[in-house]
């Protein structure tokens, strides 16, 4: 049977290569969306879960050094304001946009499973800083999809993208 510093090191590795998948997928999606909006959100979002790879990592190297679980004070998009509202609303036909449509959904689902995995981290973890560290993740992958919802519906209804107005 495992012991529990196996099972946190285990989970935190599988957390580790799905924010470096995630990383990869929003590069890739900023490097192929033509509009600058757009494209500075998958930017961002790669940045992002670049950011998560790197705390978890140092995590990671944490518990299996010193036994010891490490603090984190959360991630922040560099541009203020952004624009985040609630829901998707099915609008017309996505006509050249149904690549981005395409990325943005693929995405939604990703960072809808992200924000499980990482409740179930909290639940799963007895250490304060941990339980913290996995529930603030969990709210930063909440806050990326309510601003993937956002762009996917302002492109799906007006064609337009909307980050950053």
């Amino acid at each position: 049977m495992k012991s529990k510093k196996s099972s946190a090191l285990d989970a935190i590795k599988t957390a580790m290569e799905a924010e470096m998948d995630a990383h990869n997928f929003y590069s890739k999606a900023a490097q192929k969306t033509e509009n600058p909006k757009g494209r500075d959100m998958f930017s961002q979002l790669a940045d992002f879960e670049r950011n998560h790879f790197l705390h978890l990592k140092d995590l990671y190297d944490s518990l299996k050094g010193e036994g010891k679980w490490i603090a984190y004070s959360g991630t922040t998009f560099s541009d203020k304001g952004k624009k985040i509202s609630t829901g998707l609303s099915i609008g017309k036909d996505a006509g050249p946009q149904a690549g981005n449509l395409d990325a943005l959904s693929m995405a939604i689902k990703e960072e809808r499973k992200a924000q499980k995995y990482y409740l179930k981290m909290a639940k799963e973890t007895a250490d304060p800083l941990g339980k913290d560290m996995f529930k603030k993740l969990a709210r930063e992958e909440e806050l990326h999809e309510r601003i993937l919802n956002d762009q996917y519906c302002s492109l799906n209804n007006n064609g337009v993208w909307t980050w950053g107005d």
